[in-house]
């Protein structure tokens, strides 16, 4: 009986070494990516496959929402936990038989090496452990990123911007937020929306909609008054309570996934949205166009992180990243999808394609790029004056 206990274990012990061993080579030379749908270019995969100097296999798992991503993150979370929990409570002969399980199962499915992230969610995946940290002295193409995007990713374990903090994500794309308008109707008027401003005047009383989103209706209006988007205190801000309200007399309706349809068909005449949502239709709908407000908008950018269920980096991962740096693979990605690469932003016109230089969605003009602001964390009482006014904003709807 001893024996045969002693040869079961050495046995295990052989097939478990020989699993890792494999599951570790596998992973040197594998890339597994869950990216936004349409963020990077179908052409890249094959440019970056064709620089590597080994082969390597590489999934690319489009998902056609960041907030489907987000879900996954925090279900990868919570399954290793229930996995940790679950191993304390068995004995040493079932771990085994588990651990070859799991390990069979990590060799079928690949573990997931780098997630597209939006930076609205950083700050709750950092304080709820979903991601880690980069190694930021691996990527050689962090010193070519603009220093607002790496201001950006700093935070400390609250989530919260921090100078000295870790860096928790590799931004790869941009955007903003932009004024959309029907031209036939505009014309008729007279004048063209340029600005914040002008989503007040008399003409557009019911004719507007808006993103149904706090921050960013409660921060155009705060840039219309000369404030930040990232006030901290709404109280001190003359004026702001009387402006939203009238704002609320302008608009329609809200709403953040069908504020262009509306726009499409004339029922409306002006919505404020995304950029990436906005390009399409402009490009497809010869009566849309588009304008980023003069006096500064609000900025998005799409990152790369690590899930928390990942290991280490791996050396693929970084090159990967690197890669969405380099200055033909950002110039790809400003061209070819409805983003722009930040990268871009630190290179003068005369060194674009002409499509990018003299495309003011893709890249603002640098002096309208200085007065915006990505939105940052705030604090939890900061938090609630926003939602405490927008609540009041939307009840006095007449």
């Amino acid at each position: 009986m001893i024996k045969r206990r002693s040869f079961l274990l050495g046995a295990s012990s052989l097939a478990l070494s020989q699993l890792m061993v494999g599951c570790n080579s596998q992973q040197q030379a594998s890339l597994k990516l869950q990216l936004l749908q349409g963020s990077i270019p179908a052409q890249l995969k094959g440019k970056f496959r064709r620089q590597l100097k080994q082969a390597a296999s590489l999934n690319f798992d489009p998902e056609e929402q960041l907030q489907i991503i987000l879900n996954n993150l925090k279900t990868g979370k919570d399954q290793a936990k229930a996995k940790e929990k679950q191993t304390e409570q068995e004995s040493p002969f079932d771990f085994m038989g588990d651990f070859l399980n799991f390990i069979t199962r990590r060799r079928k499915s690949e573990v997931v090496d780098l997630v597209t992230l939006g930076d609205f969610w950083l700050a709750e995946a950092i304080k709820k452990e979903w991601i880690q940290p980069l190694e930021v002295e691996q990527l050689a193409g962090w010193q070519q990123l603009p220093s607002s995007w790496q201001e950006l990713v700093r935070r400390n374990q609250a989530g919260e911007l921090d100078k000295e903090g870790k860096v928790w994500g590799a931004p790869y794309r941009w955007g903003t937020t932009v004024i959309a308008y029907r031209r036939d109707k505009f014309e008729r008027l007279g004048w063209m929306p340029t600005d914040w401003p002008d989503l007040w005047r008399e003409e557009l009383r019911d004719r507007i909609s808006l993103l149904n989103q706090p921050r960013e209706v409660i921060g155009l209006t705060l840039k219309k008054l000369g404030k930040s988007y990232n006030t901290t205190n709404l109280n001190e801000v003359p004026n702001l309570e009387e402006e939203l309200l009238a704002l609320n007399q302008q608009v329609k309706f809200y709403s953040s996934e069908h504020y262009l349809q509306p726009l499409i068909l004339g029922d409306t005449w002006l919505a404020v949205g995304w950029s990436h949502d906005v390009m399409p239709i402009v490009q497809g709908e010869r009566q849309i166009r588009a304008v980023v407000p003069q006096s500064g908008t609000a900025l998005w950018t799409d990152l790369w992180v690590q899930p928390k269920t990942t290991a280490n980096v791996s050396a693929l991962a970084q090159q990967w990243i690197d890669f969405c740096w380099e200055f033909e693979t950002a110039e790809a990605i400003s061209l070819l999808t409805n983003a722009a690469s930040p990268i871009l932003t630190n290179v003068t016109a005369q060194k674009l394609p002409k499509t990018l230089a003299d495309n003011s969605l893709r890249l603002p003009d640098a002096g309208i790029l200085k007065k915006s602001e990505f939105l940052n964390p705030l604090s939890e009482s900061t938090d609630k004056q926003y939602q405490n006014l927008w609540r009041k904003m939307r009840q006095r709807k007449e």
